[in-house]
């Protein structure tokens, strides 16, 4: 099981996702915690070495959590991952090992990886994107 974080940004009723280079689909920025790293901390970690830029601590809040099959991954590996949203400072923009950003709305859900699906649902359930 991969426990990962991730960031819900979301624009004009479309969720933000990035392309990891090498990869074919979308994710959600995040990631893996370091040893000792909370969930904040983390985030804030990932989302400025992906995005350069900074997120809003006093804006952090849970959106709930997902569980997927992992993509690019050995068979029968699972995803479970915390989402959260948060304000930020700074301008977006792809960094560290992202090719690309952009915001995905319904009718390219299926540009997403299992687990940013699964998010992009919470999302929708939310009434953030549609």
């Amino acid at each position: 099981m991969l426990d990962v974080v991730a960031w819900v940004h979301v624009a004009d009723r479309r969720m933000l996702a990035v392309r990891a280079r090498g990869r074919d689909l979308l994710y959600l920025p995040g990631g893996k915690r370091e040893a000792g790293e909370g969930d904040w901390a983390a985030l804030s970690r990932e989302v400025r070495e992906e995005l350069a830029v900074e997120l809003d601590r006093d804006s952090f809040r849970p959106l709930g959590v997902v569980h997927a099959p992992a993509h690019d991954q050995p068979a029968h590996t699972c995803v479970r991952m915390a989402c959260f949203t948060a304000g930020f400072r700074g301008r977006i923009g792809p960094a560290g090992e992202i090719d690309e950003c952009v915001y995905v709305g319904a009718d390219e859900r299926d540009l997403l990886a299992p687990a940013a699906r699964a998010a992009f649902d919470l999302a929708a359930s939310h009434g953030l994107v549609g």
